[in-house]
């Protein structure tokens, strides 16, 4: 079922004037409830635009944004309660950190919606849990802590609002693969035990690869495909085409192929990789 449709949705940037650019061309996608949705795109796609839109940053020029079926524009003084039901991650968001503990900031959100004291308390400890942010580090100050933490604990703010949809716009950006790893494996716990919709901006096809089930592409503000992760990885020509490549298991193997080795198509993942080749050389990995 979806949780948010996108109908003929799109956006233009200075229009009527002789800097009018659309950056959003028609644009219709369904965001399926309890499933992790990537949106990939090269730079200048649309990509930041359309998650803008999800929660009501940004109100489409047409078209419509339907969350439950229902449209988030229908009473527009009500948008902001559209804000604590999808709850967005914009790029680097640890330089929006401001309180003078991390325990305080995580809060911050959940005493915006007028939950007491004892609720706040318990959405604090479960959104550190999701991102692997341990108690003692709540007291100290969001300054103190790493660039990887901090960005965990941006997150946790978000994830403490406990948002029915959450958007994520290059989560992992300028972290190293321990950093990527933990992020992405605290927004897998948040779903799983949420049941919420997770929407992840990324260039990583890697990234995509392992921890998305739909995927969305978007080339020149349109939409080029979408569908589950097989369905969409397993046109490379079509991503290689637009520049934007597929996972580098998948490239291994369309080689391997090309060689004369009958190994899968459907490869995204090391772990994916990793049991083919197990199966074709008889369990010797």
């Amino acid at each position: 079922m979806s949780k948010i449709k996108i109908e003929n949705v799109c956006y233009v940037y200075d229009g009527g004037t002789p800097f009018e650019t659309v950056a959003l061309d028609n644009i219709n996608i369904e965001i399926r409830e309890n499933t992790v949705t990537g949106i990939i795109g090269h730079t200048g796609s649309g990509k930041s635009t359309l998650v803008q839109m999800f929660n009501g940053l940004i109100k489409p020029t047409s078209g419509k944004i339907l969350l439950d079926g229902v449209d988030i524009w229908e009473k527009p003084k009500e948008i902001s309660k559209v804000r604590f039901r999808v709850g967005l991650v914009m790029q680097y968001p640890e330089y929006q950190l401001f309180e003078e503990t991390v325990r305080a900031d995580i809060a911050f959100g959940p005493k915006n919606m007028g939950l007491d004291d004892a609720e706040v308390a318990r959405r604090v400890h479960e959104a550190a849990s999701f991102v692997g942010l341990d108690e003692s580090s709540l007291d100290k100050s969001p300054f103190d802590l790493s660039g990887g933490q901090k960005r965990r604990a941006a997150i946790a703010g978000v994830m403490a609002m406990r948002p029915e949809v959450l958007v994520l716009d290059e989560p992992s950006a300028g972290l190293d693969p321990a950093g990527k790893n933990t992020i992405f494996d605290g927004i897998k716990r948040y779903a799983a035990a949420t049941g919420a919709a997770v929407i992840i901006v990324s260039h990583s096809m890697d990234d995509m690869a392992k921890y998305c089930e739909d995927l969305v592409v978007l080339s020149h503000s349109k939409v080029v495909m979408s569908g589950k992760r097989n369905e969409v990885f397993g046109q490379g020509e079509l991503l290689e085409k637009i520049g934007l490549g597929v996972p580098q298991m998948t490239g291994l193997m369309m080689m391997l192929r090309e060689k004369g080795i009958d190994v899968p198509a459907d490869i995204y993942t090391v772990d994916d990789a990793e049991a083919a080749l197990a199966r074709i050389l008889g369990g010797a990995l």
